[in-house]
């Protein structure tokens, strides 16, 4: 069985680590030259002779592996538990909406984003017994609602996307995902569904393996591609100009249908194209009333191992053995 993890997104954090020891590495180079300043070798002995190197590299050594588990439990490793045949009642739906400057082309009337919002809005009309969340995404993705059964409040945030509200561009799907994963509670036992509406322009070669990771969890994707095969060029709003390349070409966006088939695919989930997009929220609701019967993989199923409360402990049990050791030299007498 392979660990798992739940918010790989704190991996950074552990640049810490190395800055601590970088940090230490400067404290000794600095209580050296401070002993050279004093410049008699037999005063600095004798005031130094109580004080032990060993507990003083000790005392690091416990701060470096409290930081590390610390670190370690906020990204919580997680290994699968046993099989739990529990039933599940109702469905989460988190919807991942694409809002990058693609979506506002044109090939889809009024363009696709808004398009992809009257989608939005008639879903969220037949799921009213159910959770809805809303991540935005483009070149960054953004928790713009949580799981909740506040659908007015969902309506608010869906009206009011756009480019702006997302300051990084581009199509990062695989971030828009591991996100949307994030938002389930592992822990209710409810069927789990992700709505990813996008123009598919995304190069990001994780996103294949992140869906597979989320069909292992029994999370279903079902994907809407938003424009044409054919393309079409960018409108700019702040020039009214179509958007161009540094050589000064007209930038065209393609719809990447294939990605999207293979994403819905892999999780058991359907993909909806242009060619059916007036009955888009339609179709997705026929997949979701099916969810129970779809044979989605046993580990959806599974309850998990946490180790986070482990981790914790361990890093305040060195923290308070650092706190708690002295730098000077145990008394033999």
């Amino acid at each position: 069985m392979a660990f798992q993890y739940q918010h790989p997104q704190f991996y950074l954090a552990f640049v810490a680590v190395p800055a601590i020891a970088v940090l230490f590495w400067f404290l000794i180079k600095w209580k050296k030259k401070a002993s050279a300043r004093i410049g008699d070798e037999r005063l600095v002995r004798e005031l130094t002779a109580s004080h032990s190197r060993f507990l003083f590299f000790l005392k690091f050594v416990f701060i470096l592996i409290s930081v590390s588990a610390l670190l370690m439990a906020m990204i919580n490793p997680q290994l699968p538990g046993k099989m739990e045949k529990v039933e599940r009642k109702g469905v989460d739906v988190m919807i991942a909406l694409d809002v990058s400057n693609s979506m506002l082309a044109e090939d889809i009337k009024p363009n696709r984003l808004e398009k992809a919002k009257q989608v939005v809005m008639q879903m969220m009309g037949s799921l009213e017994e159910d959770r809805v969340g809303l991540v935005l995404f483009a070149g960054r993705a953004y928790m713009q609602m949580p799981l909740t059964t506040d659908h007015s409040a969902a309506r608010m945030y869906i009206q009011n996307a756009g480019p702006g509200v997302v300051p990084t561009q581009g199509t990062m799907v695989s971030e828009a995902l591991r996100l949307c994963a994030s938002g389930f509670n592992s822990k209710e036992r409810k069927y789990k569904s992700i709505v990813l509406i996008t123009d598919g322009e995304d190069h990001d070669p994780n996103t294949l393996k992140v869906a597979q990771e989320l069909a292992t969890n029994g999370v279903m994707v079902n994907t809407i591609g938003i424009g044409s095969g054919e393309g079409t060029p960018i409108p700019d709003p702040s020039t009214g100009q179509y958007k161009q390349d540094d050589a000064g070409n007209t930038i065209i966006s393609k719809l990447n249908e294939e990605q999207l088939r293979q994403l819905a695919s892999l999780t058991q989930g359907i993909y909806v194209g242009p060619d059916k997009i007036n009955d888009a929220s339609a179709e997705i609701m026929k997949k979701l009333s099916t969810i129970q019967e779809t044979a989605l993989e046993d580990s959806a199923f599974k309850d998990y191992i946490h180790y986070f409360p482990w981790l914790a402990t361990l890093a305040l049990l060195f923290l308070l053995a650092e706190f708690f050791l002295p730098e000077k030299k145990f008394s033999t007498a």
